[in-house]
């Protein structure tokens, strides 16, 4: 581990510090900030020529843009300090559900990020439940998408006890369900839902019986939580015992801890991809999984040239 650093811009410095306490190592001096017209700077403050360098840096809310800049700007960096290879640690994959044209007139933004991430010198990325696998094809550089499936699995077996049914609060995420339901050996149930527009949702209807059972609502993104709020209504009102919700990403932009907090849920899991630390004091519902050991293991690998895939072959 002699030849590797790890840097990191502002987005996530706490689990940044909880990565490097895994590998046993230091977080590396960079100084990431802002000149006086708002524009991102980034000076390196110790030698990486020749090294293995990751930045930590998922490009997530509540400045988005400003997380993806430093990305670029430090990633720029490292390249003229002439590091040997640039991973670049994004636990949150921004603009990733922008990511086909499904409408006229859309940009394909999930693209555009990653075109941005090539030109900035990054040889690969590590990240986390992307939103759609495909985005990995938007790379022409090696995509290490992690999945968060056994975490979630240990979780729910430490827990949750009882009849448990794995539902789906949408028809693309029953792949992630129908694995999960698989591993607890429990039934699955998949709500389909109608939009008006994005992240308003105008009708959901319930395939598959809750009825007397504890309902783990699972899925890759949490965002106004206005989805898992109905659909927590609607469980309890087709017989749920209990209604879990089981999330990788924890955006929880907007009215997000309000409904939360008024919901019917009993808990909200979510995963440190995206700090949390703040809402979770104001909400006895959230609880939070600890990524830092499993993207620990995926740099050391990455270091050492050993396979990421079995990472998850005996985890669940």
């Amino acid at each position: 581990m002699e030849r590797i650093k790890v840097l990191a811009g502002n987005a996530h410095l706490e689990l940044a510090h909880e990565i490097c306490k895994c590998l046993g190592i230091t977080l590396g001096k960079a100084d990431v900030g802002k000149f006086s017209n708002g524009e991102t700077s980034v000076v390196i403050s110790e030698s990486i020529r020749d090294m293995d360098v990751f930045i930590i840096q998922p490009t997530c809310n509540p400045d988005v843009n400003d997380n993806l800049m430093e990305l670029l700007v430090m990633a720029d960096a490292v390249k003229r300090a002439s590091a040997r290879r640039i991973t670049a640690v994004i636990p949150c994959f921004g603009y990733a559900r922008q990511d086909k044209k499904d409408k006229s007139r859309a940009p394909i933004t999930g693209k555009l990020v990653a075109n941005l991430i090539e030109v900035s010198g990054i040889d690969r990325v590590i990240t986390m439940d992307l939103h759609a696998s495909q985005i990995q094809g938007f790379f022409n550089i090696p995509v290490d998408n992690l999945y968060a499936e056994p975490l979630i699995v240990k979780y729910i077996r430490k827990n949750i006890a009882g009849d448990r049914v794995v539902v789906s609060p949408d028809a693309g995420g029953v792949k992630r369900a129908k694995l999960i339901s698989d591993k607890l050996d429990a039934e699955l149930a998949i709500i389909h839902k109608e939009r008006k527009k994005a992240n308003e949702v105008a009708n959901m209807i319930l395939v598959g019986d809750v009825s007397g059972k504890i309902a783990l609502i699972v899925d890759d993104i949490a965002d106004t939580c206005g989805t898992i709020q109905t659909a927590a209504a609607l469980l309890i009102s087709k017989g749920a015992k209990a209604v879990y919700s089981l999330v990788t990403h924890g955006v929880l932009s907007g009215p997000a801890l309000e409904r939360i907090n008024q919901s019917q849920l009993k808990e909200l899991v979510i995963t440190n991809s995206i700090p949390n630390a703040d809402n979770a004091a104001h909400s006895d519902k959230i609880k939070i999984i600890n990524i830092a050991p499993m993207l620990s293991e995926a740099i050391r690998r990455t270091h050492h040239g050993e396979s990421i895939s079995s990472l998850f072959a005996d985890k669940i």
